[in-house]
């Protein structure tokens, strides 16, 4: 269930890039950049409780308390990229990294941290009601 749940994050990590890149080439062009990155922050939730609705079924949680810890596994594996490889791969300055959580500054990115926690046991829960 653990290497399946990796599997599908790295798919997300994947999706999440290209939601990046979508965001830097079209958004920001046309917008001001608070208004590219929540549109972009809402486009990647979206994208993730899709992702968990396809992927849940495959990953298999058994007790619906193992979707939650997928869920938390997800937002790890994602802080540890975001700040680790940000900062020591792509050499990105802390200060910028930690920009995206300032909420009172209109960025919204703590909102696919949320999502990403929740997406696989709403999923579930999900799954188990539909036959």
């Amino acid at each position: 269930m653990i290497a399946r749940a990796v599997a599908v994050w790295l798919g997300l990590a994947l999706l999440a890039s290209l939601n990046g890149a979508f965001r830097e080439s079209v958004l920001v062009p046309r917008m001001s950049e608070t208004a590219a990155r929540a549109i972009s922050t809402v486009m990647l939730s979206v994208v993730i409780l899709m992702a968990a609705l396809a992927a849940i079924g495959w990953i298999s949680p058994a007790p619906h308390r193992d979707a939650w810890r997928i869920g938390v596994l997800w937002v790890v594996l994602t802080l540890a990229f975001e700040f680790l490889a940000g900062h020591y791969l792509f050499r990105i300055p802390w200060r910028e990294l930690t920009r995206d959580y300032n909420i009172l500054q209109g960025r919204i990115w703590v909102l696919v941290l949320i999502v990403t926690a929740v997406a696989p046991a709403v999923a579930a829960a999900f799954r188990e009601r539909t036959p």
